[in-house]
């Protein structure tokens, strides 16, 4: 569905750090992924973490690293492949349980997972925020991406009772498309590689 935002929006968040894929990154030396290119050198997906309550940004060579980090270890046997994860019944019963404990620390919710290629194939960009959706009719967090990660979603898996709205510009401008309530393989069309900033609600 595409719509034209008509929305207050609750909490802003716009952070100026380094580039998810292409700046430095900050992430435990055991399991630092060098920066360069997407995909790096060998061709390996990467599979990045952002906290919208602090701007901390970490990246991964598994998707099972990725969630660990954006769990706050809470889920740390989740499946290699962001595929066989948007398939697998148990892992999403572990993440809907996490946003169901309400704990609302600092990057305590998964809100939603943003993936380069359809199928969730490719990079991985999961984002983290200080709570739940409140599904009350507002968008209550929004992101604007960072050049590395402009113009190149192609499906996503929402979490943290959170619908996503994409956008084609910075600051939640344009005709919006969604909201995406459900993992989605491929967003279509209208928004395939043009989204710039990312809406929840």
């Amino acid at each position: 569905m595409i719509s034209r935002p008509r929305h207050r929006v609750r909490r802003t968040v716009t952070l100026a750090a380094s580039a998810l894929l292409f700046g430095a990154v900050t992430a435990p030396a055991a399991q630092a992924v060098p920066s360069g290119p997407p995909s790096g050198a060998e061709g390996q997906p990467r599979h990045c973490t952002l906290d919208l309550t602090t701007g901390t940004e970490h990246c991964y060579t598994s998707f099972t690293e990725a969630i660990e980090n954006a769990s706050g270890g809470r889920i740390d046997d989740a499946p290699a492949s962001a595929r066989t994860a948007a398939r697998d019944s148990r892992f999403r019963a572990q993440a809907r349980s996490l946003a169901a404990d309400g704990d609302e620390r600092a990057g305590g919710v998964i809100q939603g997972t943003f993936f380069d290629d359809p199928g969730f194939g490719g990079d991985s960009l999961t984002i983290t925020g200080e709570g739940l959706c409140e599904k009350d009719g507002w968008v209550d967090y929004q992101y604007d991406l960072e050049d590395a990660w402009k113009n190149r979603i192609s499906s996503v898996q929402p979490w943290g009772n959170c619908w996503i709205w994409l956008y084609p510009e910075p600051g939640l401008g344009g005709d919006r498309d969604g909201p995406f309530k459900e993992n989605t393989s491929d967003i279509g069309a209208f928004m395939n590689d043009r989204t710039q900033s990312i809406g929840f609600s």
